[in-house]
């Protein structure tokens, strides 16, 4: 049951995560929240590596092919990053740390204990609920109105949510008992 909540928990924070970077962008620019997520998320994951596992961090030249390693490498080179202007005050700062902390490092993490509780199929399951979290907080939090379609949206994904969460439903791929 604790990983229900977990998964549902984190992806609460995914939506909360979007909503920061919404408002981090607003008085930045969308270059520097991301760099400062991403920067966050390294700093992050080494720490969480020199806590737990500690594997030699070269084994990742296994991946094949080796072009998905690249990640947001192209796409940064073609939208000439560089060339964006970039203004840093304490507030902006604060805003971007608080999107690393919460918007993806907790998020992740307990993304990733949910899937050790519950299995990955009932977490990625619950965290669709990460739309309806994010429509929520931006109608509430952000004053931007909800559309019909919003609203319609959002009740199609509670609706299949619920319908796949029926007990005695069995679900293929999980990993774990449902119990």
């Amino acid at each position: 049951m604790i990983g229900f909540f977990i998964a549902l928990l984190s992806g609460a924070l995914m939506s909360v995560q979007g909503v920061f970077n919404t408002e981090v962008t607003k008085v930045s620019s969308i270059w520097t929240s991301a760099a400062w997520v991403q920067l966050s998320a390294l700093i992050t994951c080494l720490i969480a590596w020199g806590l737990s596992d500690r594997k030699n961090p070269l084994t990742i030249l296994q991946v094949t092919p080796k072009y998905m390693l690249l990640g947001g490498v192209i796409l940064g080179l073609l939208s000439r990053v560089w060339t964006q202007e970039v203004t840093l005050d304490a507030q902006t700062v604060m805003g971007i740390l608080l999107i690393g902390v919460v918007g993806t490092a907790m998020a992740f993490t307990l993304y990733l204990q949910g899937v050790n509780d519950i299995g990955p199929v009932k977490t990625s399951l619950l965290s669709c609920a990460e739309l309806v979290t994010a429509g929520v907080l931006t109608s509430v939090w952000l004053k931007t109105p909800l559309a019909w379609q919003d609203v319609l949206g959002m009740a199609l994904i509670l609706g299949m949510v619920a319908f796949l969460a029926v007990p005695g439903r069995t679900t293929p791929n999980t990993t774990r008992s449902n119990s």
